[in-house]
Formats: structure tokens, C-alpha cells, sequence
């Protein structure tokens, strides 16, 4: 059962329009004490990915009870299924198109359910064009108060399945691609740490992208001069482009989806 009585906020609605308030109005109005914390509003639109993404780098620092609402909805109105879930005392609640399949990466929920909008609707008539304010918002405020997931809708068996792209490995490197471009710029790929030092043996490194060819790997920004691009591995453990007191996306071409290519090379070649 939830207890913090957190509840984070990611969507693609942007702050020019007045969505997100009206969300957090129908939250306040079933417990007025609620504490909403803003992982992002910026999603680009439909972006499920990006959602995904942003949402491994946040979520599991909240305590545990917290409810995470998740309202990037390209088939709002359809017949995707709306749910909720609970995964290592974290709640989640969203539409089933993907993004809960990649944010778990591969792992089963503790507990899924459908949820019943007859339990959770504040109003007379849901919009079939916002379900974040109709159905999601009271669903996750429901969750935050108290409430047990079997409260809200019936138990279900497996959330739809989306996989991310994967960056491919060989003898001489690896190519990926940029999954996020963050507000300073810093552009970060799909290939870890992990990936990374398997392949890499010691070699040096190599990156092609955007317009720039980036050559070593840096601990962080300051090791090289204002203004010059380097390559290093993020907050987020992933491998990323970044300038110092700049931003890289402007200055080497990059945009989210663009190639990455990694090349390691003996000392001596």
C-alpha cells in the first residue's frame, strides 16, 4: 500500500497550456496534502521512448510508496489499456503503450491491474481526449492516499511489450545511437558502461558523430577547454557528448536518432 504520498509528473503536454494544472487539481481535490514533484514536462510529443528514458534516470530515487503518473498517450481514446502497477514498492500509473515495458526493461511487475474508470472517474462523462485528467490523475491520487491497487481496477497478466533499440557491438567498436539531447545539450547515447568497457579492452577511443570526430574519454566536463567538445560517460551511466560550458547538440549537428559510432584501436595503430 502507498504511503509517501508522493506522486511524480511526467508528460509530453508541455507548460504553455494549462493541462498539467488541471491534473494536479483533481488530484488535490480527492487529498489535498499530496506532494507532486515534476520529473518532466517536455517529452517531445507521442514520445514514448523519451519517456522511458527519462524516467530510469528519476524514478527509483524516490522513497518507496512513491506513485509516478505517466501521461505520454499517442492512442488516448483507443482501445490501449489503462493500468496500473507496482514494482519494488514504487506505483506506476499510465497508459499500456510501451513505456511501463520499458522502463522495467525486461522485468515482470509485481502486480498489474486494468484500471476500472468507473472507480476512479470525478466526473460525470470522461473526455476520450484526456484521459490524464479523467482517469490516470484520480487513479494515481487514489494509489497516493492509500488505496490498493485491486481498489482501482482487476488484476492482469503482461503489460504491452516495447524493447528498446539496442547498440551493436563488434571487434572494432560500437554504433548506437543519441536517445536524449538534455537541456545544456549534453547529447546521450544508448551504449553503458557496461557495453562499453566489454568491448573496449583498453584501446583507444574513437567517436563519430554528428559533424565531430571526439578522440579519448574524459572524466568530466573541466578536462578540457571552455568551448571544445568531449566525450564521457554521464550521471545517467551511459556514454555522452558534451562541451564544456557549451552545448554539443548545437555545435556538432546533433539531434535525438542520429548514428554513434564508437571506434576502439590498439595503442600502437
Amino acid at each position: 500500500m502507498s504511503s509517501s504520498r508522493i506522486i511524480t509528473l511526467t508528460t509530453d503536454f508541455g507548460t504553455k497550456d494549462a493541462y498539467v494544472a488541471a491534473i494536479k487539481g483533481v488530484m488535490l481535490q480527492i487529498a489535498a496534502d499530496l506532494r507532486f514533484i515534476d520529473i518532466s514536462h517536455h517529452i517531445a510529443p507521442q514520445d514514448v521512448m523519451e519517456a522511458a528514458f527519462l524516467l530510469q534516470t528519476a524514478v527509483w530515487e524516490f522513497p518507496a510508496g512513491t506513485v509516478h503518473l505517466v501521461v505520454v498517450d499517442p492512442g488516448v481514446g483507443t482501445d490501449r489499456r489503462p493500468v496500473a502497477l507496482r514494482k519494488d514498492d514504487h506505483w506506476f500509473v499510465g497508459p499500456d503503450n510501451g513505456v511501463f515495458s520499458l522502463l522495467l526493461d525486461g522485468e515482470e511487475p509485481d502486480m498489474l491491474v486494468e484500471i476500472d474508470e468507473e472507480r476512479v472517474q470525478q466526473h460525470d462523462r470522461i473526455s476520450t481526449t484526456f484521459h490524464g485528467r479523467d482517469v490516470f490523475a484520480p487513479a494515481a491520487a487514489i494509489l497516493a492516499a492509500g488505496a490498493s491497487l485491486s481498489e482501482i481496477g482487476e488484476p492482469s497478466e503482461e503489460l504491452q511489450p516495447l524493447h528498446w533499440a539496442l547498440p551493436i557491438p563488434d571487434e572494432q567498436g560500437i554504433r548506437g545511437w543519441i536517445v536524449h539531447v538534455d537541456h545544456f545539450g549534453n547529447s546521450i547515447t544508448n551504449i553503458s558502461r557496461e557495453l562499453f568497457e566489454k568491448h573496449r579492452c583498453s584501446r583507444e577511443v574513437t567517436c563519430y558523430v554528428g559533424n565531430g570526430v571526439l578522440k579519448g574519454l574524459h572524466d568530466t566536463y573541466g578536462t578540457v577547454e571552455k568551448g571544445e567538445p568531449l566525450l564521457l560517460f554521464g550521471s545517467s551511466g551511459y556514454l555522452e557528448v558534451a562541451v564544456n560550458a557549451g552545448n554539443a547538440a548545437s555545435l556538432l549537428n546533433i539531434r535525438k536518432g542520429n548514428p554513434v559510432n564508437v571506434v576502439f584501436m590498439d595503442r600502437s595503430s
